[in-house]
């Protein structure tokens, strides 16, 4: 087979790896394809040719690259993507180390080729490993089915534990999407008392996960300190921007199925509509253009209002370039211009949707900065956006009026990269990128009336419902009415969800030690 041993044996290895799952049946077909001899030289032309696409297409099939399609349908996306950008992501996937490992892996096969029938060597592995594969399914399955077999007996009177956990993936997938469908959040009416009122402030920030904040190790940042509760183990449930969007803007109701978030829901879904019904004037505010993926659009619409808009950023200095090139202005200015119209303009309280692409991966920062990577500048963007969220957090103070500022990250931004997944890299909503830290801040609160014993964490599992629950509860019985209840009452008996995570063609949903993938194939499979 000459050189496609290579390619046999580069297989061989990344399965051995963990990072490939042949089909073996398309190998065999794929490895008689290459040995039937042909006489004609046209037909080994053709041949090669064939071999070549084949190869490449099964290769990425057996590979944890998106579904073909759903590449495909990237393609205008990825052409949006400046230069720099798409060099700065090629160098991820494309290490020196490895080029130079792939050079020196042929020159030991031409080495060793002298000597030794390497295409018999790789037939028989071939042969040998679905196997040896099949084997360990086998007792892996039969230990499993035991297990499941035994805690069924040991679970006989936890009726609520065996719904939400027990039997298949499948079969726990389903029971979930059945008891998210009829969970909604309601608002009542805001009081009356103009002293009691507040303005509600939501800032929803793309790519940041307590894994990233971990990684530049900002995790002990003094805003989270600040926060009058936060949220530990929240689910963000989407790894990309506009589903994420979709999500916290729907956050009265459970979590829907990806695929529903592209269909109209019902108006006590919307999170802005029913705080227009409680008394507050919805607004929105970027600081990007919005253009990307229609991302504007998506936001007006889900706000669930009529005649929001979203104003221009004209005026504001630039912050740092987008990865498209497209002008990003800093938070704090377009949060403190926003404010300071809102104090002039007076009125009602008024309920915002802000949302900053600030951590984006492929941003620029300008000089002295600009030669670095995103990677690299991101520890100094995520010092920048905490420090424009805790000056907003003052401004609001020294204003003397009331606010409640919500910190709610739409996903992460992959810092790490997974087995599976290079830096950046999100088709897969892993834990890691999917758990996202969630802050609180209650501002404006008469002196002396802040209550001891710090932040109040929530560390059961939730996710927007337990978010949209909390502010409901903050509307319900305003924290500035006189005689209001401690702060941390108002977290008391939040609703709990699971954490899945999910994309197009891609769920992912934690177990008791860890999680499992189910692949566009329609298979579960350990996530490592």
């Amino acid at each position: 087979m000459g050189l496609w041993n290579l390619y046999f044996l580069a297989k061989l290895y990344l399965y051995s790896a963990g990072t490939l799952k042949p089909e073996w049946w398309m190998n065999f077909a794929f490895v008689v394809l290459l040995l039937v001899p042909l006489h004609k030289r046209w037909l080994q032309i053709a041949r090669d040719v064939l071999a070549v696409i084949a190869g490449l297409s099964i290769a990425y099939h057996e590979s944890s690259m998106p579904d073909i399609g759903r590449a495909i349908s990237q393609i205008p996306v990825l052409l949006t993507f400046t230069p720099s950008y798409m060099f700065e992501l090629t160098r991820r996937v494309i290490s020196l180390s490895m080029l130079v490992t792939a050079v020196l892996a042929v020159l030991l096969y031409f080495l060793i080729n002298r000597w030794v029938r390497v295409t018999t060597l790789v037939l028989i592995a071939l042969v040998v490993m679905p196997v040896w594969q099949g084997v360990g399914t086998f007792v892996a399955n039969a230990t499993a089915n035991a297990s499941l077999a035994s805690n069924g007996d040991d679970e006989g009177g936890t009726g609520k534990k065996r719904d939400e956990q027990s039997g298949s993936y499948d079969q726990q997938l389903a029971a979930f999407r059945s008891n998210e469908e009829g969970r909604r959040v309601n608002f009542t009416p805001l009081t009356t008392d103009a002293n009691a009122q507040f303005d509600i402030i939501v800032v929803h920030i793309c790519s940041l996960s307590w894994d990233d904040m971990d990684v530049v190790k900002m995790r002990n940042n003094p805003l989270f300190s600040r926060f009058d509760y936060i949220f530990q183990n929240f689910s963000s449930a989407a790894s990309y921007s506009g589903p994420a969007a979709i999500r916290v803007l729907r956050a009265t109701c459970g979590q829907e199925p990806h695929k529903a978030l592209y269909d109209p829901a019902p108006p006590e879904c919307h999170l802005f509509a029913q705080l227009a019904q409680a008394g507050y004037k919805p607004q929105a505010l970027l600081n990007h253009n919005g253009r990307f993926d229609n991302f504007r659009g998506t936001v007006i619409t889900e706000m669930g209002v009529p005649g929001v808009t979203i104003p221009s950023n004209e005026g504001l200095p630039e912050a740092m370039k987008e990865f498209d090139g497209s002008t990003l202005v800093g938070d704090y200015d377009v949060l403190s211009r926003w404010y300071k119209q809102r104090i002039a303009a007076g009125g009602g309280p008024v309920a915002l949707y802000y949302n900053t692409v600030s951590m984006h991966d492929g941003n620029r920062l300008p000089p002295p900065n600009t030669n670095l990577t995103s990677l690299q500048s991101y520890p100094i963007r995520l010092q920048n956006l905490l420090g424009d969220v805790d000056k907003l957090i003052d401004l609001v103070a020294q204003s003397g009026r009331r606010a409640v500022i919500v910190f709610v990250p739409e996903h992460g931004a992959a810092l790490r990269g997974e087995e599976n997944q290079i830096a950046g890299m999100r088709e897969i909503p892993t834990p890691n990128i999917v758990h996202v830290p969630v802050g609180v801040k209650v501002v404006g609160l008469p002196a002396g009336s802040e209550k001891t014993g710090g932040v109040t964490t929530i560390d059961t599992p939730t996710s927007y419902l337990a978010l949209a629950q909390l502010l409901a509860n903050l509307v319900a019985q305003s924290p500035f009415a006189t005689g209001a209840q401690p702060l941390a009452q108002y977290a008391n008996n939040l609703p709990q969800t699971r954490m899945v995570g999910e994309n197009e063609g891609t769920v992912t949903m934690t177990t008791p030690t860890g999680y499992v993938i189910h692949t566009p194939d329609g298979v579960w499979v350990e996530g490592k």
